[in-house]
Formats: structure tokens, C-alpha cells, sequence
């Protein structure tokens, strides 16, 4: 055996091969971590030095609505953070920049405007100069359940533009961005709500604002899809909704009148609502007369079957939800017995009806004068 310290002994050559090859794979392995390690540091300096100088912005015009209140008295480094802070620019360093290239900076006012988020700050900084119709006036509130002709009463009080104005824009009702099943036909789709008027608000923007806010809602809620899975057309469950908002002022009780409603339909039984001889008559009453429930209107529904011709209201965003989701049940009647609670009785027979009838009268001879 020989002795691995004898030095007539020479490696094999196949383990000088291998311990050459060992040497030369470290050698490219140290190589490819310099390279690796150079282009690292390249590349990381390189974006550096690319962003040297740069103001974090935003580009463009900015996307959706910010409400964005400028208080009395703030400057425009005040602005400038306010605008950060509601997403509107990116930067104060930005808004810095925008303000030493605008000799006319310092003409922005207090007030609210309505904005977008993600603007550049140049866009912001000319928007708030020449605001246009984004300088809001003030705000004004439509209530639910309100016949075209009283919304417009209403609008012309909130917003004190004069009532020609409004028949004017509602004569052209395919200015108004109304949905295809409304065929022009504006009652109903004035939606209720609160809104920001601007400075350069008109009756027209104003009506298609309310418009586009239907739309958003029932958009939504999936009002046509919704509309389609319960045998209607989304114009009858609008007229469902507008009937809703008038019988039931409690919103619990919504969806079992929409059931009620539905089920008299699809049993061809005559509605039989006082709210839509009310709506036809022209009434302020919460009841009706005898001679009310015959006169000849289309919107007489003890006298004529299925839906009326159209809404009778402009109904909320609960009435449209329990129109668009009934609740389930075989309901054929139901009757407010208290009008101060809101209280509603459902039977699904007439002797059931009956009962809950008499329940109202009773409550009506005890409170005068709030059944007429």
C-alpha cells in the first residue's frame, strides 16, 4: 500500500481535472457576482440620478368627484396641503411648483368645489381659478315621494332659478340623459336627494344631475336585471316604486306592499290605491270620496286594472329596493291603520282585509281630521 505522504506519488488525472474545474467555476462564479453587483449599482443610480430634480404629480385632468372646501382665510400653502390630504394632488412640492409658474394664484377663493382626485397639480390650480361650473353655490334637497310638478316647485324655491326655466328644459325631455324605457317621459326620474349646485347651474344641468343620480342608484341596485327576473319591465317596477313611496311611510312595510302589489297584478285584480285617484284628481288628501274613485283617468285604479299609465311619484332609494325586492307571501291587501306610526295591516283574504279596515276607521274616528 502506498503512503499518501510518499511524494513519488502523483494525483490521478482525472482529480486534477476536477480540481482544475473547481477553480475555474469559482473564478466565474466571483465574476457574475461583480457583474451582477456592478449592474445593481448602475441601475440603482441611474434611477436615481433619473429622479433627481422630479416633483412628485400626478398626470391629467384627475378621474371622479372630490368635494373640496377651501375655509376663509386660507393660503395657498394651506390649499396646497388641504388637496394632499383629499387626494386630489400628490404633492405640496407640486402645488408649489404650479403656484410659482401662475401669476394669477392668488385669485383662488374660499368656497367648495367639486373636483377630482389624482389631478395634476397645474389642472387643480386652473381649476380653482376659473372654477366654472365647478364652484358650488350651495346645496338643496329634493324630498321623496313628490309629484313632477312639486319637484319643480321645489327647485325653483331651493334653487332660485325661475320655474320657465324648468318647463323649458323639461319640453326637451332627450336633452335630459333619461334612460331608453322612460320614452322621454321625465316623471319619476327626478331622484330625491341632496345636491351641489354650482355656480354656472341652469335648470337643465340641474334636471340632468337629478337624472344621472337615478341612473347611478338603479344602476346600482341592478333595477333592470332585478325588473326582468319578476316578469316586469323596469318602467313598471318604477311605477311599483313610485305607488310604494305614496302607501307606505313606513320603510319596514315596503317590500310586503311591493308583494301586495305584484300578486294583484299577476291575479289580474284590480290595485284599488287612493295615492294613484289622488295623483290623477290632482288632490292633497290622504283618503278618497266616491265620486274620486269614479273619475274616468287611466290613473284610476278602481276603475281600470294593472299599473297606471306612469309613476306618480319620484320615488327613494328604499321605495325602488323593496319594488325591485319583494318580500315572499300571498298578501292580497293591506291598509296604513295609523297614519302617525306608519302601522300596516296585510291580509290575504277580504275578511282579513275587513278587520284590519275597521281597525283604521277606528283610529280615524278617534283622531279628527287626519283621515280626510
Amino acid at each position: 500500500m502506498t503512503s499518501i505522504l510518499d511524494p513519488e506519488v502523483k494525483p490521478s488525472p482525472a482529480r486534477e481535472i476536477a480540481h482544475k474545474g473547481k477553480g475555474c467555476l469559482a473564478v466565474i462564479l466571483a465574476l457574475g457576482i461583480l457583474l451582477f453587483g456592478g449592474y445593481f449599482v448602475y441601475d440603482r443610480s441611474s434611477t436615481f440620478l433619473s429622479t433627481v430634480g422630479q416633483t412628485p404629480d400626478f398626470e391629467g385632468a384627475g378621474k371622479g368627484q372630490v368635494t373640496v372646501t377651501i375655509p376663509e382665510g386660507a393660503s395657498l400653502d394651506d390649499i396646497g396641503s388641504l388637496l394632499v390630504d383629499t387626494g386630489v394632488i400628490k404633492s405640496t412640492k407640486a402645488w408649489d411648483k404650479a403656484v410659482r409658474q401662475e401669476v394669477r394664484a392668488t385669485s383662488v377663493q374660499a368656497g367648495r368645489y367639486l373636483m377630482r382626485s389624482q389631478m395634476a397639480a397645474g389642472e387643480a390650480l386652473k381649476l380653482l381659478i376659473n372654477p366654472g361650473e365647478s364652484r358650488i353655490r350651495l346645496q338643496f334637497t329634493i324630498r321623496e315621494g313628490l309629484r313632477l310638478s312639486a319637484q319643480v316647485s321645489d327647485l325653483v324655491k331651493e334653487t332660485k332659478i325661475k320655474k320657465p326655466a324648468f318647463d323649458e328644459a323639461l319640453d326637451e325631455p332627450k336633452k335630459l340623459g333619461l334612460p331608453k324605457y322612460a320614452k322621454n317621459r321625465p316623471e319619476g326620474f327626478l331622484f330625491p336627494e341632496t345636491y351641489e349646485l354650482t355656480a354656472d347651474a341652469n335648470a337643465s344641468s340641474v334636471l340632468k344631475q337629478m337624472v344621472s343620480q337615478y341612473k347611478t342608484e338603479t344602476d346600482r341596485m341592478g333595477l333592470e336585471a332585478k325588473a326582468k327576473a319578476l316578469g316586469y319591465s323596469p318602467y313598471d317596477v318604477l311605477i311599483v316604486a313610485s305607488i310604494i313611496e305614496r302607501e307606505a311611510p313606513d320603510p319596514k312595510y315596503r317590500a310586503k306592499v311591493a308583494r301586495v302589489l305584484y300578486n294583484r297584478l299577476d291575479k289580474g285584480q284590480k290595485l284599488q290605491l287612493d295615492s294613484t285617484v289622488i295623483y290623477a284628481i290632482k288632490s292633497n288628501r290622504n283618503t278618497t270620496t266616491a265620486a274620486d274613485r269614479d273619475t274616468k283617468s287611466k290613473y284610476n285604479t278602481y276603475k281600470y286594472e294593472g299599473l297606471p299609465p306612469g309613476p306618480i311619484s319620484a320615488p327613494g332609494r328604499e321605495a325602488l329596493q323593496a319594488a325591485a325586492n319583494p318580500e315572499a307571501g300571498k298578501w292580497l291587501f293591506f291598509v296604513t291603520v295609523n297614519y302617525d306610526t306608519g302601522e300596516t295591516r296585510f291580509a290575504e283574504n277580504e275578511a282579513g282585509h275587513a278587520k284590519n279596515v275597521a281597525q283604521f276607521q277606528s283610529w280615524c274616528q278617534a283622531n279628527k281630521g287626519k283621515c280626510t
